[in-house]
């Protein structure tokens, strides 16, 4: 099954609830919620308010990325915000096991991401913890950019064990997915694309998540 999870961050600002509505109606699974803290990545974008206000308006899965130093701090303030996915940086994490655990213990589900200058072998030994991993297929930081190919790889090696270990893994890539490349995506192995610009920045969003899924069944898995 192939989720498409739009990307707040592409969202009109000055109406945000509607703007998630919107997302909802157009047939999206999950709601992209890119936090990010000036510090791990040169970008600022919004906090757990923002989040806690949405989550009345909505019954989108709130898939909540942390992109922010040390995010073990502030897990509670994301899960009581309406977090049912947090998905914490490899590259951000002193004690990335300890956050893992962490999260499991409060019921949500765990996400681990990699940057695309991460080697994909740092994030093997975590993925019988955890529920998805996230390979950004962008530097982290911005939306608008263009997808690096090379990043695919690495969706395809953790697929691969992932399959071999008999892992029930989500793979989730971020960055410049669109329709005319979710393909690469799919075919690599990845079931959960994040979209921004190319989702909210539609006429018509419900056209292109809809192209998104007819692409993705038309290319799946190829081992």
């Amino acid at each position: 099954m192939i989720y498409i999870a739009p990307s707040l961050l592409a969202a009109d600002f000055a109406h945000l609830a509607t703007e998630v509505k919107r997302m909802a109606d157009a047939g999206a699974n999950y709601l992209h919620l890119d936090v990010m803290d000036g510090a791990f990545v040169p970008n600022i974008s919004f906090g757990a308010p923002v989040i806690a206000a949405l989550r009345p308006h909505s019954k989108l899965i709130f898939d909540v990325h942390l992109m922010i130093n040390e995010p073990i701090r502030y897990l509670d303030d994301f899960i009581k915000a309406g977090a049912d996915i947090i998905t914490v940086h490899l590259e951000s994490c002193s004690d990335p096991e300890k956050t893992i655990r962490a999260i499991r213990a409060r019921e949500v589900r765990c996400g681990l991401a990699i940057s695309p200058a991460t080697p994909v072998e740092r994030i093997m030994p975590y993925l019988s913890e955890i529920d998805m991993a996230l390979v950004m297929t962008v530097v982290p930081g911005f939306g608008g950019q263009a997808l690096i190919p090379e990043t695919l790889e690495k969706v395809r090696t953790i697929r691969r064990y992932a399959d071999s270990q008999q892992l029930k893994l989500d793979i989730e890539v971020d960055g410049g997915l669109k329709p005319d490349n979710i393909a690469l995506a799919t075919e690599a192995g990845a079931n959960i694309i994040v979209a921004g610009s190319a989702i909210f920045h539609a006429k018509h969003p419900r056209a292109v998540i809809a192209a998104m899924h007819e692409v993705a069944q038309e290319h799946p898995y190829q081992a």
